[in-house]
Order: C-alpha cells, then structure tokens, then sequence
C-alpha cells in the first residue's frame, strides 16, 4: 500500500498541468488562496496575467507575468496548458483573438466559477453572475434520479434502523439515567421547497436548553451538552432516529443539513443563492458536512452553502455513494484520530491531517474519498447533530 500510495503521488507530480490565470482581482485572489491552501497540486501555477499596467507586482507570492496586451507573447513563451479566465470585467477588454489562439492549439480555457468549482468541489457565490448557474451544465434531476435516490434511502433506512435497534435501546436507558428530560428531540427544521417538518434526534443537551437564550446556534463544546449527549455527537449516534425521518419522506440519506425556520428567514436575507439549497431535501449527511468542519456562524452557513450548491448541481448516485462512505470514515476513523492527537514540541499533530488518499475529478467531479483534508485541513472536522435544543 505504501509502494502504490507513493507511485500514485509521484506520478501526479510528474503529470502536472501548468497554469495560466488571466486577471489580478479578488476573484484570482481567491482561486489563488485555493491553490495555496493544497487544492493545486496537479497544478504548476506559472503566474498571473494582469488586467492593466497599473495592476499590483504580485498576488499571494504568484508571479505577474504581464498585462493583458502581452497574452499571446505569454502564452507562446510559457506554453501552459490551461488558461483561467478571471477577469472581474470583459466589456471591451477581453482577448477573444488570444483566447480563441489558445483553445484552438489544445489549451485548455476555463472560465473562473468552473475552474474553481472542479478544484474545491464548491461553487463559490461571491461574484457569481447568475447567467453562469443558468448556463451551466448540472441541476438536472430526472424521474429516473428521483426514483433510484428515494428507493436507496427506504432500503438504507429500513435497514438500518433495524441493525440499530439494540444500541437506540441501550441509549434510551442511557439518556434516562444520564439527565431528565425526554429520550427523543423533536424539532422543526425547514426541508424540500420550504415545507416545514419535524426531526428527531436523541437528546444531547440538559431540557429546556434554549428557555433563557432563544433560539442560537450550538457551539462544538457546548456547555449545555450531557455526558451522554458529548459521547453521542462524537459518534453521530445521536443522528439514529433521523432515519425515521427519511422512511417518512421528509429527508434523504443523502443532501444539504436542515435549517431551523428562524434561521432560513435570516440567513437569505444576509447570503444571495440561499434559497436554492432547498430545492432538494435535506439530508442526514451531505458533501458540505463531509468536505467542511463544524459551522456556528454566518460565514460558515456561507462556505458550506457552496459545497451544499455543488452537491444540488452534481447531484448523482455515485456521488451520494462516495459521500455515504466519506461519512462512514468520518465517523469511523477521524472521530477516533481526533481523540489521538499528541503534542510534539508544543504543536498539535493530528493522524487526520495525515490521511491524504484522494479521489480527484472521477467522471468530472471532483470528489474526495476518505480524505477530503487536503484543501479543507484548516477546518476542524464536522460535528454530527450540533443543533440547538430548545424547550420541548
């Protein structure tokens, strides 16, 4: 495994593709900060072509080869084989002969929202002009789709909820003698279309959690949080009874985590595209819980809709397959690794940030397999069921 492991890496290394990025603006900026944080190593960044003469030296210790009027010089001098184009304004500046030179010689062109969409496995939402997610290819859920996605989720349900009778009884008993307070957790959460249900969990957190505060978003020590409730969200065991909630038809296995209603309300308020993370049902796990640790604030709700936007434009069964198995290690492996951490000269080092076998850009997707870390390390891992608990 060692000798495959190292052949596989060696060869992405000597397979690298060499990239050109044509603009210097915040959209390179984050495209670059994407490369920098490991998301680029297929990549041999050659630098960045500027909008105009006046533009900055340099963009996060990327070079700028040029301006705009020098492309086609650039390009027969550095001969990359992908052009990015990433310029915040193309009325009366875009290179459409240079370009057209490019693609025509076997260079690969992107426009930026797809090229970042296959190097993160997110679609970023900042700059997005709506005529790109209009245009774009995805978003198609025929009726075959639908019918094989609900099958898979009754089967998986039924089945599950079956092999885990025994220990939802052991935890039940446990729940009692822990705290008082009911075994299961009722709560309205917002699914498919905006039709409000109700979810069930087991209980985490001491009764009447939310009286004094209202409704927040929980934290991942959550002092409000039993001795019980700690061992549950660490396992995600606390998430069994949701599959009463997929038999029900109110959720998939499989999709973006359901909101609370006061939270929806505001949250489309503060982020444009909001409302279009419910247009599929939401999920017991899904790729931003997979790819993004835990969230407790707006800018999170931000960077996992991107991911929940990915997973609705590329919505697939292998893809819910490679998602399931992520979260299968997830629970399995990371949880434990977490546990495992050992300080070495005063630094926190993590068996999780070492697991780095990846599943890149298979049938155009790219997805991760066991180890989406390597772009998103700079995340903790996320917290299964960390959802507040109010009066029941």
């Amino acid at each position: 495994m060692f000798f495959f492991g190292f052949l596989y890496y060696w060869m992405l290394n000597l397979n690298k593709e060499k990239l050109l990025i044509l603009g210097v603006n915040d959209i390179a900026r984050n495209v670059a900060r994407e490369l920098k944080n490991g998301c680029g190593y297929r990549f041999e960044v050659q630098g960045f072509i500027a909008e105009s003469i006046a533009d900055p030296d340099e963009i996060l210790d990327y070079n700028i080869l040029g301006n705009i009027t020098e492309l086609a010089k650039i390009v027969e001098e550095r001969k990359p084989s992908v052009v990015v184009v990433a310029l915040s304004e193309r009325r009366g500046m875009f290179p459409y002969k240079e370009i057209l030179d490019c693609k025509l010689q076997g260079i690969r062109v992107e426009d930026w929202p797809t090229f970042y969409e296959k190097l993160t496995g997110k679609i970023i939402i900042q700059n997005l002009r709506p005529s790109w997610l209009i245009f774009a290819d995805g978003f198609a859920r025929n009726s075959l789709t639908r019918t094989v996605k609900r099958s898979t989720d009754i089967l998986l349900a039924a089945v599950g909820l079956c092999l885990a009778l025994p220990i939802s009884v052991l935890i039940a008993i446990l729940t009692r003698l822990d705290s008082c307070g009911p075994v299961f957790f009722r709560q309205e959460r917002v699914g498919e279309h905006g039709k409000v249900f109700t979810l069930y969990k087991f209980r985490t957190m001491v009764q009447d959690a939310e009286k004094e505060t209202g409704p927040v978003w929980a934290q991942e020590t959550d002092p409000r949080t039993t001795r019980l409730g700690k061992i549950l969200r660490r396992t995600g065991l606390d998430e069994i009874p949701q599959m009463l909630n997929v038999l029900k038809g109110d959720m998939s296995f499989v999709g973006p985590r359901p909101e609370r209603p006061h939270f929806v309300a505001a949250l489309q308020e503060k982020i444009p595209y909001y409302a279009q993370r419910l247009v599929v049902k939401p999920g017991i796990t899904g790729w931003a819980q997979v790819r993004y640790g835990y969230g407790a604030t707006v800018e999170d709700a931000i960077e996992k809709l991107q991911f929940d936007l990915y997973y609705i434009k590329n919505t697939s069964f292998f893809l819910d397959m490679l998602i399931l198995l992520s979260t299968a290690h997830k629970v399995l492996f990371a949880k434990v690794a977490q546990q495992m951490n050992t300080k070495e000269g005063g630094t926190m080092v993590s068996l999780q940030e070492n697991s780095g076998l990846e599943l890149h850009n298979f049938g155009g997707l790219t997805t991760s397999w066991l180890g989406s870390y390597e772009c998103n390390k700079r995340h903790g891992p996320e917290a299964h069921g960390q959802e507040s608990e109010p009066k029941r």
